[in-house]
């Protein structure tokens, strides 16, 4: 790491313009190609995929989007002529535009049962000719302007669906131009100097831009999730700027010990980069770790952050060098260069807060680390409650139209209108149809079912459909409920004497089916993750009680996370004031993507905590000193990182999407929990209690372990001159009569 970093300094100019090179380059291949990301969460092999699948095999026209015109209004009914020419003229004009297969609307008789009882409401569908990931914004912008057009003089028209949810603006770049504001003010403050500030949040902006464009181009190879992009950024921007803070940091420290700003890059390099290196590697096998779940959507979010990772630590450690050679001795303050002429090279000691804290924590183990435990606790309660389903436009925020849409369907048709089931069956000859018409009424009878429509058949009449409307809202426990009720108790006693093989579908029966698949998995991912983490723990510190502890405060964040999740999200505390829509289920797949960032993220404070705890460990072989020392030099640096990082993620709440507000809040939640809470509380706590248990590794394991280590060559020096020590002690022990008892 030292030779690279001396290299990069040397040859900045030729670092400087690769990095600009790849930037550009990939922007301009990305700008060229388009986006082609997707929004298809099914799992293949799950019975409501199959229905899905079996629907578009026998009804090809229903392949499209379908999203849907509502129009209310106050006084008078939707049947007043006014209203009716008005709206029919809307829906011919919609039909009309591009991308437009159909629109069947409640007059006329197209429509039957597309006017609420009271007379005050109605919609119509519009059927796309593509799906809703292959539509454009500008399409669906022309419908809602048409709509629009058609209100005042007491009528009201809103418009939903997957088309039409592209038109709601979100928060654009506002999220992370906050975030990068806010660590630039943060970096300030710490370094005192511009121009260290600024590097940092330059590197990290290089290596996230660089990444968000290959990410672009790695949806046109493989699915790559809608929302990957933005996660991607979010994730890279906080881990980049904090990768970079660390190296600064540490190359500061060099600079005022004397050496030379080559020297001092190049020692930042062999010992912070390192750990950059190192923790940027469990963050990636955290990610990746997804893969074994083996659901499509998730492999192209795996690969995309752990590219946005890959590249950050590449930028941290080759283009950060080469741009701090740029800024010489600026990388310091007005004041420590003045200090540093004047006194000359000093040691830099740990003073003030974050001595006294270290000290304060090695003399009260016990009362701090309960106090820290406690915290956590209570923070992590609600999780016990999460309930897991994919959120609709009824989450979405008050005020935008495909949530007014849901609502006035809703209110005027029943809740169960805006999530209804399909049935959907092959059908072989008399027999089979003569049992889907009586179906009819059989359905009609179940619990949970407000209305049925009619048997549709498709032109061979081989395949049919049907569409059940329950009595109650998509994320709503009782239509849950009605989906295994008709799958497990209606419809097999209906199929009986028949080949007829009913399979229900729809958006809850998606949702339910998609939320089963990732929590039947999800104890292999965690298991798998957290193993391989501990692995690396264990090769880097050459101890068996540093993974377990790891092991032990990571699953502790997660679970603060997804309590203040749950209460946010779920349970709605804030939810709408923070402009987040109402309270709903949590995402399916969030679990696998937080405990996957989450646990990476945890293992950076970790590895940078334990690291020179470690560091000090091998050079005085005394545990208590090294602890404290290791705290009271890191403590201040990962607290700013945490600032950072909590800044960066709490920003992209203002991005307007419900997903990544919630990825927001639970990284900085659990970041906010493991920065101030666990590494600089109970960490520490159990490390002073547990004394030299800490570095207790087996010898026949530490024979056997291949050696890496994250620590410079120096210091491994010192941990074989450490082992040699140990085992002299142990010789003289063992030959020492008067340790014998009797």
């Amino acid at each position: 790491m030292a030779a690279l970093a001396r290299w990069c300094v040397r040859h900045r100019l030729a670092v400087v313009l690769l990095w600009l090179l790849a930037l550009g380059g990939t922007g301009a291949a990305a700008a060229v190609a388009g986006s082609a990301y997707s929004d298809d969460y099914e799992v293949p092999g799950t019975e409501s995929g199959r229905a899905t699948q079996l629907l578009r095999e026998g009804f090809a026209h229903l392949g499209g989007d379908g999203d849907t015109v509502v129009w209310h209004t106050g006084s008078g009914t939707v049947r007043a002529a006014a209203v009716e020419q008005t709206m029919t003229g809307v829906l011919d004009e919609i039909a009309g535009l591009p991308g437009v297969a159909a629109v069947t609307g409640p007059y006329g008789g197209r429509g039957t049962g597309q006017i609420s009882r009271d007379g005050h409401t109605a919609y119509a569908v519009i059927t796309f000719d593509r799906p809703a990931e292959d539509i454009k914004r500008a399409q669906a912008e022309a419908i809602v302007r048409v709509a629009e057009a058609a209100e005042g003089d007491g009528l009201r028209v809103e418009l939903g669906g997957s088309a039409i949810g592209l038109t709601e603006s979100g928060g654009g770049h506002l999220a992370e131009a906050v975030g990068v504001a806010v660590a630039a003010v943060v970096l300030f403050l710490a370094f005192g100097s511009l121009a260290a500030s600024l590097l940092p949040i330059g590197t990290a902006l290089v290596g996230v831009g660089t990444a968000y464009s290959g990410i672009v181009l790695l949806g046109h190879t493989m699915t790559v999730a809608d929302f990957a992009p933005m996660l991607g950024m979010l994730i890279g921007l906080g881990v980049g700027i904090d990768y970079a803070l660390f190296i600064a940091t540490r190359h500061r420290r060099g600079l005022k010990r004397g050496l030379s700003v080559t020297e001092a890059a190049a020692d930042a390099a062999a010992t912070t980069g390192r750990a950059v290196v190192f923790a940027g590697a469990t963050v990636c096998i955290a990610l990746l770790g997804m893969l074994i779940l083996r659901l499509g959507f998730l492999n192209g979010v795996a690969i995309a952050a752990s590219l946005t990772v890959m590249l950050t630590v590449a930028a941290s450690v080759t283009l950060l060098p080469a741009l701090l050679s740029y800024i010489g001795m600026r990388a310091l303050s007005r004041q420590e260069r003045r200090r540093l002429a004047e006194h000359g090279p000093q040691p830099e000691l740990p003073t003030g807060l974050a001595a006294r804290w270290s000290v304060f924590v090695e003399r009260h183990p016990k009362l701090l680390g309960a106090l820290a435990l406690a915290v956590v606790t209570v923070l992590a309660l609600p999780t016990l409650a999460l309930r897991l389903g994919t959120s609709d436009q009824g989450n979405d925020p008050a005020a935008s139209t495909t949530r007014q849409a849901y609502d006035l369907l809703a209110e005027g048709f029943g809740p169960g209108v805006d999530g209804p089931l399909t049935l959907v069956t092959r059908v072989d000859g008399a027999d089979d149809k003569l049992a889907l018409d009586m179906l009819d009424s059989t359905l009609r009878a179940t619990e949970g079912v407000a209305s049925v429509t009619p048997v549709t058949y498709s032109g061979t009449g081989g395949t049919a459909y049907l569409t059940v409307v329950p009595d109650s809202a998509p994320q709503s426990l009782r239509t849950s409920e009605l989906v295994d009720r008709l799958r497990t108790e209606v419809l097999p006693r209906a199929e009986r004497g028949t080949s007829l093989h009913l399979l229900v579908g729809g958006v809850t029966a998606s949702y339910d089916d998609f939320a089963s698949v990732i929590v039947g998995k999800l104890p292999l991912f965690v298991g798998t993750v957290i193993g391989l983490g501990c692995v690396l723990l264990l090769l880097a510190f050459r101890s068996v009680g540093i993974p377990l502890k790891a092991a032990a405060m990571n699953i502790a964040a997660v679970a603060a996370a997804f309590g203040i999740v749950v209460a946010v999200f779920q349970w709605g505390w804030g939810s709408e004031a923070l402009g987040l829509g109402r309270a709903g289920p949590v995402e399916p797949f969030l679990p696998v993507i937080m405990v996957s960032v989450l646990f990476g993220l945890s293992m950076d404070y970790q590895v940078f905590l334990v690291s020179r705890m470690y560091e000090e460990w091998l050079e005085t072989g005394h545990n208590r000193r090294a602890v404290r020392v290791g705290l009271a030099e890191t403590s201040r640096v990962i607290n700013s990182a945490a600032v950072i990082m909590i800044s960066v993620f709490l920003a992209f709440v203002l991005s307007g999407d419900r997903v990544i507000a919630m990825f927001g809040i639970a990284l900085a939640s659990a970041v906010a929990v493991d920065a101030f809470v666990l590494r600089t509380l109970l960490v520490p706590a159990l490390m002073h209690l547990l004394g030299a248990a800490n570095w207790w590794l087996p010898r026949w394991l530490d024979l056997r372990l291949p050696r890496i280590s994250i620590e410079p060559p120096e210091c491994r020096a010192a941990h074989e001159r450490l082992d040699e020590i140990v085992e002299e002690l142990e010789k003289e022990q063992r030959h020492d009569v008067r340790d014998i008892p009797g």
